[in-house]
């Protein structure tokens, strides 16, 4: 971070445009402690507000009454069952509906939402040994349809899951469930099939998302698609659905049993899918005919300036989120038993070490950042960059157009006579796709330049992100398919805990027509020492040990090439300048505490 952005940052605190929290969060992932950003902040006459000045908390009274919330999605949610989408938009949308037994605030820390209490070693909830978690629940909770709230519902979500053949997207979060007990109706004793070190996987955060028994089981396994609650959700959450045009609208009213007294303040809640990032923004920032925006992937400088007049601001939080290109390890022009880029093939030139390494030089990152991204992303050589006990300091990036082509002249990749080089009638041609928005064509171009340089060939493909992101089986142009030679997009990190963000390169994981693309693996790529880094993790209850294997994962990744990081992404939404509690957690969905946002007059 140079001076200029520094200075920027504590503007935006001066301002009221970031508060402190989210100041020393940013300074602390560039090394410095937390004492030493706020003596930077008292430098600058920032010091904290006396106990007197703070306006007192909000207490609502009643509940409803606070009129319409309007949001905007510019990707467009085309299904509401959180569980069957890798999409985040349709895990986002779905959570206005259901909820998890704990959320993750932004620092980490567990808050109970269906669960009465977090389980700890102190309270009984978690066994000395690691291999089970016992969970309390809330008690006059009821489904949207009038149901009550049960431990046989969380039981039965964790079975409609971990059905093979439901292809549930969060499968991996629950495979190692043994059982779940009921001592009583609100009582689950969830054990696991050997030591958890982070026993918070299932049942909370965004993968969390408790779907009711009644409701899902006659359509758990194959059925599972054929639910249609998938696209008329029955949840325990602040709000109930009134209507839901896939690739469009969400339409929500106040659920008035909600288990939280006097909550929530708005009588309905409008999600509005689609448009673009840009146009989300302005709707939010400059003419504020929308109270929030999720995921600004706009240009910093347009945001800075929409910024000026005063209706919103860019909250920014720094989480483990990365935007990354991934490189197809199988042939996405060779079918195989009706599959393109099947995991039985494999690709006939990225399949070469050299080719990808020269890929990971001829991506400029630095540009990309300062160009681009600003303050919302920072350069990294890695994948794994947060929480930073795991983050490794043995990668480092480098940007060498002259060292590419000596390592692709080297490997007997030679340039013919329109500049683009072969080897044994392969040419070093690839398509290279992403979904549709102004930055990351920007970053396509960036990258498009350099690989010219050394003699590849790049063909940019865009995928409406509502498709991209999408969860047809049938539709080739989804990220999971991968009928492409490289892609970016960014990953998120639901957990504080990278266990199950790391899964996105196991063998197992590999998405293919078997699982009908539901597989987290979509690089093909296998390889058998990450595997065993991955499993023995899983249960190393040893911390350091622990962050030591995700380590050496995170190393294996970057030297094998199987992605290239681009940038360290921070979440970016825009927000009203009059609606409150709206803070982003980096580790969950925009709507972790939906439930206690609220308009000040």
């Amino acid at each position: 971070m140079d001076e200029r952005e520094l200075r920027h940052l504590i503007q935006r605190v001066k301002a009221g445009a970031m508060t402190r929290r989210q100041f020393t969060r940013v300074m602390v992932g560039f090394g410095l402690t937390a004492p030493m950003a706020a003596q930077m902040l008292a430098s600058f006459g920032i010091g904290r507000v006396a106990h007197a000045q703070q306006k007192p908390a909000f207490a609502p009274t009643r509940r409803g009454g606070g009129g319409p919330v309007k949001t905007l999605w510019w990707q467009a949610p085309v299904i509401l069952n959180p569980h069957l989408s890798p999409g985040t938009k349709d895990v986002d949308a779905s959570r206005v509906f259901y909820e998890p037994l704990c959320s993750f605030d932004p620092d980490g820390n567990l808050l109970p939402v269906l669960a009465a209490e977090v389980p700890t070693l102190q309270n009984g909830g978690i066994s000395k040994d690691g291999t089970s978690v016992t969970w309390r629940l809330k008690k006059g909770v009821t489904w949207h349809d009038g149901k009550p709230f049960t431990a046989d519902d969380v039981v039965a979500t964790w079975e409609w899951v971990a059905d093979p053949a439901s292809t549930a997207v969060t499968s991996g979060a629950y495979k190692d469930i043994v059982r779940i007990d009921k001592p009583d109706s609100h009582t689950a004793k969830i054990t696991f099939s050997r030591p958890a070190p982070f026993p918070f996987e299932p049942f909370c955060g965004p993968n969390g998302q408790v779907m009711p028994k009644h409701v899902f089981e006659p359509f758990k396994g194959a059925k599972s698609r054929e639910a249609p609650a998938n696209l008329k959700p029955v949840g325990t959450g602040p709000y109930r659905i009134v209507d839901f045009k896939p690739g469009d609208m969400v339409t929500a009213e106040l659920n008035p049993s909600y288990h939280l007294p006097n909550r929530p303040f708005f009588d309905t809640l409008e999600l509005k899918g689609g448009g673009d990032a840009a146009s989300a923004a302005r709707a939010v920032l400059q003419t504020g005919e929308y109270d929030y925006a999720w995921n600004m992937q706009v240009e910093d400088d347009i945001l800075i300036r929409m910024e000026q007049g005063g209706k919103g601001k860019v909250e920014i939080v720094y989480g483990g989120n990365i935007e990354y290109i991934g490189v197809n390890f199988s042939d996405p022009n060779t079918e195989v038993d009706g599959e393109w880029s099947s995991p039985k093939s494999k690709h006939p030139s990225l399949s070469d070490p050299a080719v990808r390494q020269a890929l990971n030089l001829l991506v400029d990152r630095s540009a990309v950042q300062e160009q681009i991204y600003g303050r919302q992303g920072r350069t990294s050589a890695n994948f794994l960059n947060a929480p930073s006990k795991f983050r490794s300091v043995n990668m480092k990036w480098e940007f060498n157009v002259d060292k590419a082509n000596a390592l692709l002249e080297q490997a007997g990749w030679k340039r013919g006579a329109d500049g683009i080089r072969a080897k044994e009638g392969k040419r070093l041609k690839f398509v290279y796709q992403t979904s549709t928005n102004a930055p990351r064509q920007k970053t396509q171009a960036i990258v498009k330049q350099a690989a010219a340089k050394a003699g590849i060939e790049i063909e940019i493909k865009t995928v409406v992100a509502s498709v991209f992101f999408g969860s047809d089986a049938a539709n080739w142009d989804t990220f999971p398919h991968f009928k492409a030679d490289i892609q970016m997009y960014t990953t998120t990190m639901v957990h504080p805990d990278p266990q199950r963000f790391m899964n996105q390169f196991l063998t197992e994981e590999i998405a293919s027509k078997a699982n009908k693309w539901s597989g987290r693996n979509p690089t093909r790529w296998s390889n058998d020492e990450y595997d065993r880094a991955y499993k023995a993790a899983e249960a190393e209850m040893d911390p350091v040990k622990r962050a030591g294997l995700f380590i050496k994962m995170n190393d294996l990744l970057i030297q094998n090439v199987v992605v290239i990081p681009v940038l360290w992404r921070a979440r970016a939404a825009a927000v009203s300048s009059k609606l409150r509690n709206a803070e982003q957690s980096p580790w969950e969905s925009d709507f972790w505490n939906h439930a206690t946002w609220y308009r000040e007059a």
